[in-house]
């Protein structure tokens, strides 16, 4: 079967993509929760008298935290896919995406402190 190619490539490319997403909306608690995040915190981020790269900062890492999330949980899919038995790179594999979702999270945390609530608190002091 030839490959698809030029446009039809990028159209399905995102089809296979939102495809991706709805499944991480159905399937994954914490996707899900981060998602109602981002759509507080972006809207947010867009209000905030800030500069346009503070706002793309707030806007991006709160992004990233999605991103890391949807690959942790292809991660997770992934290993659960080849067996429910224990095994140690398995373990391995979903603790590392966890430790990435964590990172990102940290992340995310420590930019929206220095760029929106430390800024907002000294204005209202």
């Amino acid at each position: 079967m030839p490959k698809n190619k030029g446009v039809k490539r990028i159209a399905l490319a995102g089809v296979y993509a939102l495809a991706g997403i709805r499944a991480a909306l159905r399937h994954e608690a914490a996707f899900r929760q981060e998602a109602l995040l981002a759509l507080v915190f972006v809207p947010v981020a867009c209000l905030l008298d800030v500069t346009a790269t503070e706002r793309v900062l707030l806007v991006g890492v709160t992004f990233l935290v999605l991103i890391v999330e949807l690959l942790n949980s292809a991660v997770e899919a992934v290993v659960d896919r080849i067996g429910p038995e224990l095994h140690e790179l398995s373990g391995r594999a979903k603790d590392m995406g966890s430790g990435g979702v964590l990172l990102s999270l940290a992340l995310w945390l420590w930019v929206w402190i220095e760029l929106a609530a430390l800024p907002w608190l000294a204005g209202a002091l």
